[in-house]
Order: C-alpha cells, then sequence, then structure tokens
C-alpha cells in the first residue's frame, strides 16, 4: 500500500508535465499526495474497519475535496446518489492496491477489487482495470513469477503485455482509461530490477503519471518487499496524521514485509 502511496507522490509532479527520461528527482518542493492516495487508505479503511467501500470512498472525498478528483468523481461525490456512473476510467485501479494484500485467495481478490470498482467504475473496463491490478498484487504475494504473472494477465484479462517501455514511451500520450494505463503500469512493473527502477519506469512513459507510477508502485511493493528507507521516509513526511495513522495500521495487519519506519 505504501508503494502505491509513493508512486502517487513522485508522479504528481509529472502528471502534467510529462518526463520521457528515467533519470529526474524522485521528490520536489510541488510533491504532494492526490487522489489516487486518498482514495487507496479510503479502500484500506473499509477493508480494515470492515465498512462498505461506497460509505469510505464518498467520506474521504469530504475530507480531502481539492486532492484532485476528476470531473465525473467529484460531481457524483458532491450529489446524493449511490449509482455508479459507468465509468472506465483509472481511478478503479489506483484505489485497488489494499484489496490485492488484504485478502488470502485470488477468487475472493477478484470479488472483492470488484466490488471496490464497481461502486463508481461499473463499466466491464473500469471492474477490469481494478481486478487485473490486485490479481497481479495477490499472484506476487504467493511467489509467481514475472513471466506467470504476466501469462495469467494476458490470458484472463486479455491486456497486450508484449510491448516494452521502448515501445511505449515516444508515443504515449495522457490516456485515464484503465485499457490506456493499466497494461503499461504493469509492464513498468515487469521490466523494472526494484522498487525504484519500476517507479522510474512508470514515470518515464509519461500520459497520466502520478496514477500509473501509483498502480506500478502497489504491485512493485508487493514483489520487491520493503521500499527503500529513503523513499519511505520520505513518503510518511508528505501524509497527515489520519493518512499516515490509517496507513501504518493497514500496513502492519497486512503488509509485514513492508517498511514501516
Amino acid at each position: 500500500m505504501l508503494g502505491a502511496i509513493a508512486g502517487d507522490i513522485i508522479g504528481s509532479v509529472y502528471e502534467h508535465h510529462n518526463v520521457k527520461i528515467k533519470d529526474f528527482p524522485l521528490f520536489s518542493n510541488k510533491s504532494k499526495f492526490t487522489d489516487d492516495t486518498v482514495m487507496t487508505v479510503a479502500v484500506a479503511d473499509s477493508i480494515i474497519n470492515n465498512r462498505e467501500y461506497i460509505d469510505t470512498v464518498k467520506e474521504y472525498f469530504h475530507r480531502y475535496p481539492y486532492a484532485g478528483y476528476g470531473f465525473n468523481f467529484k460531481k457524483w461525490n458532491k450529489s446524493d446518489s449511490k449509482e455508479p456512473y459507468y465509468s472506465w476510467g483509472n481511478g478503479s485501479a489506483m484505489r485497488v492496491s489494499p484489496v490485492g494484500f488484504a485478502f488470502n485467495d485470488l477468487e475472493t481478490v477478484l470479488i472483492e477489487a470488484k466490488k471496490s470498482a464497481e461502486i463508481t467504475h461499473n463499466h466491464p473496463e473500469g471492474i477490469k482495470g481494478a481486478q487485473a491490478t490486485a490479481a497481479v498484487i495477490f499472484l506476487t504475494r504467493i511467489g509467481k513469477s514475472k513471466d506467470e504473472i504476466k501469462s495469467y494477465i494476458e490470458s484472463n484479462f486479455n491486456y497486450n503485455l508484449s510491448q516494452t517501455l521502448a515501445e511505449i514511451r515516444p508515443t504515449y500520450k495522457f490516456d485515464v482509461s484503465c485499457q490506456g494505463s493499466v497494461p503499461q503500469a504493469i509492464i513498468c512493473f515487469l521490466e523494472s530490477t526494484d522498487f525504484e527502477d519500476a517507479i522510474r519506469n512508470a514515470v518515464s512513459i509519461g500520459g497520466d503519471s502520478d496514477t500509473i507510477a501509483c498502480i506500478t508502485g502497489g504491485i512493485a511493493q508487493a514483489f520487491y518487499g520493503a521500499l527503500p528507507e529513503f523513499i519511505a521516509e520520505k513518503i510518511w513526511e508528505f501524509l497527515d496524521e489520519s493518512l499516515r495513522d490509517l496507513t501504518l495500521e493497514f500496513m502492519s495487519k497486512y503488509c509485514m514485509n513492508s517498511s514501516l519506519d
């Protein structure tokens, strides 16, 4: 979970100022957490406290109303509606990492990922993006190799994971759809050598940098374990007390191989 938050914060500077290189500063005075972090913590809150996803999502939106939400998500949260709006956006995938960490069989992971997505993202692509992301996290936790993960995702979600980052990077543009960002985020993980390299891969392709790095970061944490100490220490500094406490609680329960420093 902290890996997803780290990806969001590191990528936040580059969302509207894309870089196409891996050699960039990880942090600056403009780094911040965004809606990706807020909604990831909301999903974690639901899991820890056995609350409905829709209730925590709406609650956290109102706690952090200026975190940078998309137009339709903001409109939905400001209304009294509890009906989903058929979104295929990558918001379902960026908030789902706690599901991949918390549940201990693949069937439950897929069910819970769908439940966390469909409160807003009930389009098949929105559900698919959340399920694929959570599934990758779960598969890394049970020791599957990158080749095994790639094969499972391609077979079960029909994502093309055969492109290389070198092929993606030159022409990739801002794309907020699940189908246009989740496969790329997974490839950023598959080509990585460690956690930091995964985040650098994610930012270096451009596009919706904070969300791609958030998705990649959650997966990379599950695969590589504890975040590098210098990254983890910095990330805690960006979170307020409420987000920090909930993240610590979740990680203490479900991410014991990850940095709590």
